[in-house]
């Protein structure tokens, strides 16, 4: 069976910042849906069941947050990495509560976000700023 890269959908606003996402992310990542809003973040991990969904807090129509409890509650199987500017620890906090696996800043997504998804996709959580625990 030949190998498969995973699949992830890409969640964020920002032409720049998904710019730059593509970039890091394409050649090690089958990249199988772009997303520049909540609500078609939840509808393109529903109908593309990719293994990681990269998802920013702030989007239109529904925030990071709130897309993640959503695909909580919809018992999916996407594992999120909440890639985002915010650093304060409510935010941490309630994006770990949505059933967040990977918190990367923004500021550190050079050096955090491979790895944050080589982590979440072992089953661990990984979080900018702290060690990695065991999931």
């Amino acid at each position: 069976m030949p190998f498969r890269k995973p699949q992830i959908v890409i969640a964020d606003d920002s032409d720049s910042m998904l710019r730059v996402i593509i970039r890091m992310l394409s050649t090690r990542f089958d990249l199988v849906g772009i997303c520049r809003n909540g609500e078609s973040a939840v509808q393109s991990v529903q109908e593309l069941c990719p293994q990681v969904l990269v998802l920013d807090i702030f989007m239109p129509i529904l925030d990071g947050i709130q897309v993640a409890r959503r695909l909580q509650a919809l018992n999916t199987t996407a594992i999120i990495v909440m890639l985002t500017g915010l650093e304060d620890q409510e935010y941490v906090d309630a994006a770990l509560a949505a059933g967040v696996k990977g918190y990367v800043f923004k500021r550190k997504m050079a050096a955090d976000l491979l790895e944050a998804i080589d982590k979440v996709l072992a089953g661990r959580t990984f979080l900018s700023g702290h060690e990695d625990r065991q999931g």
